[in-house]
């Protein structure tokens, strides 16, 4: 018996012996059936895009290379050699969400931490009147509003992107900053939160220890926000946002996406919030004909582990004897968001699981064949296409999109050390 006296899970022996695997998701279910039974569906999805339209004139106010206040990422099609080499399937048609490129922050976490902050700087903008009337957003820039932002602290617990975001533009609105970081966090990464003036709250912990710790430092402060990344709808809001974002840049290549046309995403997965919050925007705008695959460490399937047990109960993939040590330190994590897990649970086509070595591997062969400077969590999704096509006949005949995590502001050294290790 495992954890309580409940019965042991249902794992391929793959994942209990931390070997790439593709797991099929047996809640898979149809779109139109999951959709309408969810808390939230496109109308929640489609506030928030509304709101990222609202804030557009602050962020371009906040940082000049936003010139349209707008963050996005490109496209980019990958060349037929590169595509035949990424799904193993010559003529496949393959493309890059490039949000390891993201303005501001170099990673995803910018659509659900830079978000999260919004919402909060919006709540208190129009508590205090900012944003009566016909007031812009931008005057939410103003020193006055910065400095009574100042008494106010957000805290995030984060293995680092996701508390960069939330730094960056916390910092830029004026609020104090407080980051929760596990042991397994880059130092890199600490340095750069400190050097915008945030606090850096190190554990001896995991990731989940971090975000435990500073759930606790935080309940119940009327004078701070906490940034909860397993639990936070408007986070995971954030995210599903991106869909209209992909949906926009297919319909200007001209590509469909139908049932006779399908589109597989292969998303990167640690706690859960970006991929999940992906998979129900793009679920809500294309159902079926959309297929998305998680793709996580061998060492930490969290959704995995928590896909096959169910809703029920929280479960950690220490429970099946793996270790949570990956070089992939944005999915390093051992128990999976369960606001994700019981949202797009029967949503997500299947789980891919992917070891160290080949994340390496294909952060330089992307770095040498098309310019991607990516981190070892961002190449995972490649190491992915692969084994997916070989074993979902559903998607091997699909479109692919792999969407990218981070890498942009990875410091050259770091950089080098990741080749000089591929090598």
């Amino acid at each position: 018996m495992s954890a309580a006296g409940t019965p042991p899970l249902d794992l391929p022996d793959a994942v209990r012996d931390g070997r790439p695997t593709v797991w099929r998701n047996p809640r898979l279910g149809r779109a139109a059936e999951i959709l309408p039974g969810l808390a939230f569906g496109l109308a929640e999805v489609e506030a928030a895009e509304a709101r990222w339209r609202r804030f557009d004139p602050l962020l371009a106010r906040l940082f000049p290379e936003l010139a349209t206040g707008r963050i996005d990422s490109a496209l980019l099609p990958l060349s037929a050699d590169l595509a035949a080499l990424v799904s193993g399937r010559p003529g496949a048609a393959a493309w890059v969400k490039a949000d390891h490129d993201l303005p501001i922050t170099g990673c995803i976490k910018a659509r659900g931490g830079v978000y999260e902050v919004l919402v909060e700087a919006e709540r208190l903008g129009l508590a205090a009147g900012w944003l009566s009337g016909a007031s812009s957003y931008a005057r939410l820039a103003d020193p006055d509003v910065r400095a009574a932002f100042g008494v106010h602290t957000i805290a995030v617990g984060s293995t680092g992107n996701l508390g960069f975001s939330v730094g960056v533009i916390g910092r830029a609105l004026g609020f104090q900053v407080e980051v929760h970081m596990s042991h397994d966090a880059k130092a890199w990464k600490k340095r750069r939160l400190r050097d915008l003036g945030a606090r850096v709250v190190e554990h001896a912990g995991d990731y989940g220890s971090a975000v435990a710790a500073a759930r606790i430092a935080f309940e119940g402060r009327a004078d701070a926000h906490f940034v909860d990344d397993e639990s936070s709808v408007d986070l995971f809001l954030g995210y599903a946002a991106a869909a209209f974002d992909l949906r926009r840049q297919l319909d200007a290549a001209g590509v469909s996406v139908d049932a006779a046309h399908p589109l597989c995403v292969y998303l990167p997965c640690g706690v859960g919030g970006a991929p999940g919050g992906v998979t129900l925007g793009l679920k809500l705008l294309y159902g079926d004909a959309v297929r998305c695959v998680f793709v996580e460490p061998v060492a930490a399937p969290c959704m995995l582990v928590q896909l096959a047990a169910g809703p029920a109960r929280s479960v950690s993939v220490y429970e099946v004897g793996l270790d949570n040590r990956t070089a992939a330190d944005g999915l390093a994590v051992a128990t999976a968001s369960m606001l994700v897990a019981g949202t797009v649970g029967g949503l997500v086509e299947a789980v891919v699981t992917v070891g160290d070595a080949d994340l390496f591997t294909w952060l330089r062969d992307l770095w040498d064949r098309a310019g991607l400077r990516l981190e070892p969590s961002a190449a995972a999704a490649f190491a992915a296409v692969g084994p997916a096509c070989g074993a979902l006949p559903d998607v091997a005949h699909a479109m692919h999109v792999v969407w990218t995590t981070g890498g942009a502001l990875l410091p050259e050294a770091e950089f080098q050390a990741a080749l000089a290790q591929a090598a």
